[in-house]
């Protein structure tokens, strides 16, 4: 039952992080995109700075959250063991 606690944990730290990767690619690629197109329809304007720094800011808070704050959610931790243990005492209950 460990085994397979510490599994769903790492399959969803593996998940988290690859979806961060993703995130800053796909924003890398548009945001590069978007550089292209604000310099051959207005060089004088460089107006693709908006949206690189507001998705940017959205990046660095996705990376925040899978790389800083994920492993501290103790409240999270405390209520998954407290449902594990009631579904367990359930199906002991059930069981009787």
């Amino acid at each position: 039952m460990e085994q397979m606690a510490d599994y769903d944990r790492a399959r969803q730290r593996a998940s988290a992080k690859y979806g961060f990767f993703v995130h800053a690619v796909v924003y890398a690629v548009v945001n590069l995109f978007l550089l292209g197109i604000n310099i051959i329809t207005s060089p004088g304007t460089l107006w693709f700075i908006w949206p690189l720094m507001g998705w940017g800011l959205a990046v660095a808070l996705h990376g925040a959250r899978v790389f800083l704050i994920s492993d501290r959610n103790t409240i999270i931790d405390a209520m998954t063991e407290r449902e594990l243990r009631r579904s367990d005492a359930d199906r002991r209950d059930a069981g009787s």
